[in-house]
C-alpha cells in the first residue's frame, strides 16, 4: 500500500495532505529507471572488468591450449631443424670429402621459399594472431626445402657410392707382374739414365725385369684401348682405358692375350713380357696416366702390398739407375 505523505502549510499552520500529479509520478518513474539504467551499465562493465563470462572463459581456456601447442610445436620445428643440421654437417664434412665431393653451397641449403604471397589466402582471412601462424608456417616450409634438398643430396651419394665401388675395382691397384719377392723393380720413376743414348732423361714409368713370357696383370678393371706393335719405342704394347681419368701402358710386350675394345678384370693375363722396341733386356715398362699426365705408378700398388712391401719397393724404386727402355 503507498504511503500517505503530508506537508506543513505555513499559511492554515496545518499539515496538508501532498497530493502527487501524474507527471511528478511520471518523472520520478523516469528518474529511477535512468539510475536504474545507469547503475546497471556500471555493474556490467564492472563485471565485465574483473569477470569473465562463460564465453569468454572458455575463449580464453581455448588461446591458453593453442598458446601451448604453439609453443610445443614451435619446440619441435626447432628441435627438426637441430637434426637436419647435423645431417647437413655429417653430409658436408664427411660423406662428400670421402667421395671427393664438392659440399653443397649454403645459398643452395638456406634458399628462400617466396614471399608473402605465399600466404595471401591466410593473410585475407585478417586472423588476430596470423603472425604466430605465419611464422610457424614459414619455419615448417623451411625445413621442408630444406630436407628435400637433403634427401636429393643423399640420393647423389648413394649413386657416389655405387659409384665409388666401381671406380676402386678400375683404379689402378696392383703391380703388373708377380712380384712377391719385391726384386722385379728393376728401375722407378723420374729421371734416369737412357738404356741407349746415355744422358738422364725423365722416365715415365717403372720397369719389372723378368724372363721372357711372364704373365702380365691388368692392374684395374678397363677397355684396351690400344694394342700395338712398334720396332722402336715401346715395341708391343697395350693400353687400358679405366675411365675415370687413368689410362694404363705396359710396353715391350712378347705376346698379346687381348684385343682392343675387349674388357677386362683387375689381374686378368694380358700379354706377356718380351724385349721388343727400344728395350735392353726382357722386362716390362709400366705407366700410369692420368688425365693425360704421366704419374709415378709406384703410388698405385697399394692393394698387393703391406706397409713394410711398399717402403722396400719404394726405396728400389727411387734408386737413381739406369731404365731398360
Amino acid at each position: 500500500m503507498a504511503r500517505i505523505k503530508y506537508y506543513y502549510d505555513t499559511e492554515t499552520c496545518r499539515y496538508e495532505r501532498l497530493k502527487r500529479s501524474k507527471w511528478d509520478i511520471f518523472l520520478n518513474l523516469l528518474g529511477f529507471l535512468l539510475i536504474s539504467v545507469v547503475f546497471a551499465i556500471i555493474m556490467v562493465r564492472i563485471s565485465h572488468l574483473y569477470f569473465d563470462s562463460p564465453k569468454e572463459a572458455m575463449l580464453k581456456k581455448e588461446n591458453e591450449e593453442l598458446r601451448l601447442y604453439y609453443d610445443m610445436m614451435e619446440k619441435d620445428i626447432n628441435r627438426l631443424n637441430e637434426m637436419l643440421t647435423v645431417l647437413q654437417e655429417r653430409d658436408d664434412n664427411i660423406y662428400r670429402i670421402i667421395f671427393e665431393a664438392e659440399p653443397i653451397p649454403s645459398t643452395i641449403r638456406q634458399a628462400g621459399i617466396g614471399g608473402t604471397q605465399r600466404y595471401k589466402d591466410l593473410l585475407e582471412k585478417g586472423l588476430k594472431r596470423e603472425d604466430l601462424i605465419l611464422s610457424n608456417l614459414k619455419k615448417i616450409d623451411q625445413v621442408k626445402k630444406q630436407m628435400y634438398i637433403q634427401t636429393k643430396s643423399y640420393d647423389d651419394i648413394v649413386r657416389m657410392a655405387n659409384d665409388k665401388d666401381q671406380m676402386w675395382a678400375c683404379i689402378p691397384a696392383i703391380q703388373p707382374i708377380s712380384n712377391k719377392e719385391l726384386n722385379r723393380m728393376a728401375s722407378g720413376f723420374g729421371m734416369r739414365v737412357h738404356p741407349i743414348y746415355k744422358v738422364r732423361k725423365l722416365h715415365t714409368g717403372c720397369d719389372f725385369s723378368a724372363p721372357r713370357g711372364t704373365p702380365i696383370y691388368a692392374t684395374g678393371d678397363g677397355v684396351v684401348k690400344l694394342v700395338l706393335s712398334e720396332y722402336g719405342g715401346y715395341g708391343k704394347q697395350i693400353e687400358i682405358d679405366h675411365g675415370y681419368g687413368y689410362i694404363t701402358k705396359y710396353a715391350h710386350l712378347d705376346k698379346f692375350k687381348v684385343t682392343k675394345g675387349q674388357k677386362v678384370k683387375r689381374g686378368e693375363i694380358i700379354g706377356y713380357v718380351g724385349n721388343t722396341g727400344s728395350s735392353t733386356a726382357p722386362h716390362l715398362h709400366y705407366e700410369v696416366i692420368k688425365d693425360h699426365k704421366k704419374i709415378n705408378p709406384m703410388n698405385f700398388f697399394f692393394q698387393d702390398l703391406n706397409a713394410d712391401e711398399y717402403e722396400k719397393l719404394l726405396e728400389l724404386a727411387s734408386r737413381e739407375n739406369q731404365s731398360l727402355g
